[in-house]
């Protein structure tokens, strides 16, 4: 038997024994990205397919001039008024984020009122603490949203919009409601990827990042202040063994069929793919990539 059919007996064994209705799923694309691309219709077709679940990547705006220019916190509203809208998501939704589209999910989790839940969120290569550097976006809105600079962090709290919001980080300004619904998600799978030059630093896909005041030492998850004192609720998640972290061969989002078998799919599983056992392509497609973002 080979090593990759080999992977995926063990996968179909293991994480598909359990029955359950699959829930569908909305996939958030990154910045300069679009719904229409083909490698996103592509990935989101597959995701589909394979876990036999009802899957839709939810355009906010015109695609990639949003994705560059609308402030975040916008963004976000205008997907909760979708979301609002999709009758099929009424009993709960998977979610799927990648790269900036991660940290648009994690606003519709935290944000959205009067919306269905989000069961499990699964963040490939999410600036979720967020970065010290974006190349090429000096006149871009959006990712401005998720910047931060360790070495003026009081600048940062004062003048970003939207990620101190989302991380609860302004004293006497946390919002327990953030808090609940973040920690009430069944799963958060947080994917990083070992080559990725895009995030800086890549430790921020697990939400890891620099210590204040310094670009030498990066904390782990775990040393970092919105972990320690729980302000959106991480550490109850990670406390309760719902939170994979999960690190993977590759550039930003670049992401095997392998390992988009192994790592995504569980998550999105339904009864049929579980009853059949059987591979969702050929074994020797498994080191195929997913290039999810230009």
């Amino acid at each position: 038997m080979t090593v990759a059919k080999s992977l995926f007996t063990f996968i179909f064994t293991s994480f598909f024994l359990h029955f359950a209705q699959a829930l569908p799923f909305i996939l958030l694309h990154g910045v300069r990205e679009a719904c229409s691309h083909n490698r996103l219709t592509f990935f989101t077709t597959s995701l589909a397919a394979w876990s036999n679940s009802n899957g839709t990547c939810l355009e906010i705006g015109s695609g990639v001039k949003t994705s560059m220019f609308r402030r975040l916190d916008q963004q976000v509203a205008y997907a909760c008024n979708q979301i609002k809208s999709m009758e099929h998501l009424k009993n709960g939704y998977n979610l799927i984020g990648v790269s900036q589209g991660a940290i648009i999910g994690r606003g519709i989790i935290e944000m959205c009122a009067d919306t269905p839940q989000v069961n499990n969120f699964i963040s490939l290569g999410g600036p979720q603490a967020g970065v010290a550097s974006f190349p090429r976006c000096n006149n871009w809105i959006a990712p401005s949203g998720y910047l931060r600079l360790p070495n003026n962090h009081r600048r940062y709290l004062k003048g970003c919009r939207y990620l101190p919001e989302i991380n609860n980080e302004r004293e006497g300004q946390r919002n327990i409601t953030y808090k609940n619904r973040f920690s009430n998600l069944a799963n958060l799978v947080l994917i990083k990827f070992e080559s990725d030059t895009v995030l800086v630093p890549k430790e921020t896909s697990w939400f890891g990042f620099y210590e204040d005041g310094s670009f030498d030492k990066i904390l782990p998850t775990k040393e970092t202040n919105w972990y320690k004192e729980d302000w959106f609720g991480l550490k109850t998640l990670d406390e309760a063994r719902k939170i994979h972290y999960v690190s993977v061969p590759g550039g930003h989002v670049e992401i095997s069929w392998s390992n988009t078998i192994q790592y995504i799919i569980p998550y999105l599983y339904s009864r049929t793919v579980q009853q059949t056992g059987r591979y969702p392509f050929d074994p020797a497609d498994a080191n195929k990539i997913f290039w999810l973002q230009q």
